[in-house]
């Protein structure tokens, strides 16, 4: 298997930052603004997010996490292995501006997926996508609103991103390709 890193962890830092000002300054501040992470990476991706909001803007904004599972269109295929978790909003969405955090925007299944999932729980004002990475090839008009960084790959690559919190070590983002 060949691999190539495309983002040091300063880069995913600056990225992050780039984003939290970019969230401020597209809803006029932060004041309605909660972050909800995908399991498992955008968990940890909202929490920094957050935490660079609080630096830049001087306010905190409420962190969710949402499970997506029992919403996916392939669980079938996952089948029995597939590990449920446990959804963790600490506010009512209703009428909030929801910015789903998650790691890599790919197809857009997962984001539809979210969506679903966020409207059980209620009727956001506005829900809003912020990836670390999209990787392009949509099957579905899903487009992220922040965007760490934009990688164009080819559908037989792999986007991995290495968090500390959820991987150990350092911070990285790579792609991975098979044998061919």
């Amino acid at each position: 298997m060949n691999e190539r890193q495309i983002m040091t962890a300063d880069e995913v830092r600056r990225a992050i930052a780039r984003v939290a000002h970019e969230i401020g300054e597209r809803n006029g501040g932060v004041q309605n603004v909660v972050l909800v992470g995908i399991y498992r990476r955008g968990i940890p991706l909202a929490k920094r997010i957050a935490t660079a909001i609080q630096q830049i803007e001087g306010s905190t904004v409420a962190i969710g996490a949402l499970d997506i599972t029992l919403y996916r269109d392939d669980l079938e295929i996952r089948g029995a292995s597939t590990q449920i978790q446990h959804t963790n909003i600490p506010v009512d969405i209703t009428g909030k501006i929801i910015v789903l955090v998650d790691d890599v925007l790919y197809t857009g299944r997962t984001i539809r997926a979210a969506l679903d999932a966020l409207t059980d729980l209620g009727r956001p004002d506005r829900i809003q996508l912020a990836v670390l990475v999209d990787r392009g090839h949509r099957e579905l008009p899903i487009r992220a609103d922040f965007v760490g960084k934009n990688v164009p790959t080819a559908a037989s690559e792999d986007v991995a991103v290495r968090l500390n919190e959820v991987d150990g070590g350092d911070d990285a983002v790579m792609i991975t390709r098979g044998a061919v």
